[in-house]
């Protein structure tokens, strides 16, 4: 018996493949300082400061870029904003080490590269949502965002074979083949018809904000900044947590973030399994992917044994990770029908790495001043924090009424 695959699923796989390769290409790119930050640092060029400023101006820019460009993304193709801003990425990356002598040209590269990056993300949903069935657009966004959780090991194998200002050259080819591969791909589907402009657009005269907010845009936006701050800043101090906290040497520090990340990389898997088990049920998959990141980092604080430990702060990161997959895997396509797919999710998008910015730079002082061991504290209160914004309050409303 031949297994048949629909036209509607073929289509779906052939765009899912490509955006989530695309975006694999990103995220090796995003998370290629964290995993070198040890080697930096031993150089003697770069500081654990000046590497947090480098993260924090980074995070800066591609927030800001992720409002801007999701907004862009509504009114210019797809296939324009992803190709270019990987291809503008990688050439910001084949700079940074020649570049490197100048604190302040690093800052301006690195901060552009960031920029560049955030014209992909808030586009290629939008596209999949509006070219895809509903289910088959959560699956396309379960492989891209497996694929941003991927990205962090991939960039770990690079910094534990090569020298940092060889990552950055590697990734730089990466972005930079990718963004064309993605604009020739893109053009063939455009003229297979797997790909249409416009379909879907905001309703006149109504209110586009109030419409969001009936879609729970606020509740969402509190999630991206939690899951953000954890999926981006402490993974991005994985590395200096190991090789400080649990002495590790930077060398097997960098080996072990690789294992960790790689791990960590399920969590879209892992989301799905339980949002499946649950019913399909968004809200309570993420309240109890917070309950079990709050009680893992609780945990790591109590539990120093190091393998124990490593143990249980990648379990608290991928709990963490799955409440970040509903969002960006089930939350966000299902906005289609308003026609603000790239702009909400450039939105969403921005406020988590607005709140990983700041808390980047924050963690950075906060080592030296309290310590790691309350900094874990700090990360188990946001995952508390995140318990009680997942509670399903429009329920209680119900039975109230």
């Amino acid at each position: 018996m031949k297994f048949k695959i629909s036209p509607a699923a073929k289509k779906a796989l052939m765009l899912g493949s490509m955006c989530s390769l695309s975006y694999l290409a990103v995220y090796i790119a995003r998370n290629i300082l964290g995993a070198v930050s040890p080697q930096m640092e031993a150089t003697g060029a770069f500081t654990k400061e000046s590497i947090g400023m480098l993260s924090s101006i980074y995070f800066t820019c591609y927030a800001c870029g992720q409002l801007v460009n999701g907004m862009i993304g509504e009114r210019i193709k797809s296939k324009y904003m992803i190709s270019l801003g990987l291809v503008f990425a990688g050439v910001c990356n084949l700079l940074l080490p020649l570049l490197s002598d100048s604190l302040i040209a690093t800052y301006a590269t690195y901060g552009a590269t960031g920029f560049f990056l955030s014209m992909i993300y808030a586009p290629m949903t939008k596209v999949v949502a509006e070219n895809t069935e509903p289910i088959y657009a959560t699956r396309c966004s379960l492989g891209y965002t497996f694929a941003s959780f991927f990205g962090s090991p991939l960039a770990g194998v690079l910094a534990a074979i090569m020298t940092w200002q060889l990552v950055f050259f590697s990734s730089s080819g990466v972005l930079i083949g990718m963004g064309i591969i993605c604009f020739v791909v893109f053009t063939v589907f455009e003229k297979k018809g797997f790909i249409k402009y416009g379909q879907y657009k905001p309703a006149k005269n109504t209110n586009n904000i109030g419409v969001l907010i009936k879609h729970r845009i606020v509740k969402f936006t509190l999630i991206a900044v939690l899951t953000g701050i954890v999926r981006t800043s402490v993974v991005f101090w994985l590395t200096t947590y190991f090789s400080e906290y649990l002495g590790y040497t930077p060398d097997m520090a960098a080996v072990i973030f690789t294992v960790a990340t790689f791990v960590i990389s399920a969590s879209a898997f892992v989301a799905v399994f339980v949002y499946e088990r649950l019913g399909r049920n968004m809200d309570k998959t993420i309240l109890i992917a917070f309950g079990v990141s709050a009680a893992s980092f609780l945990l790591v604080f109590f539990i120093k044994q190091p393998i124990a430990n490593v143990g249980l702060i990648v379990l608290a990161i991928l709990a963490n990770n799955c409440a970040a997959s509903m969002l960006w895997s089930r939350y966000c396509p299902s906005l289609r029908d308003t026609g603000m797919v790239s702009s909400a999710t450039g939105f969403l998008d921005f406020m988590g790495y607005m709140a990983a910015s700041v808390s980047s730079s924050l963690f950075a002082n906060a080592v030296g001043a309290i310590g790691w061991g309350n900094l874990i504290l700090i990360w188990a209160g946001l995952m508390g924090v995140g318990v009680i914004v997942a509670l399903p309050y429009e329920k209680f409303k119900k039975v109230k009424a």
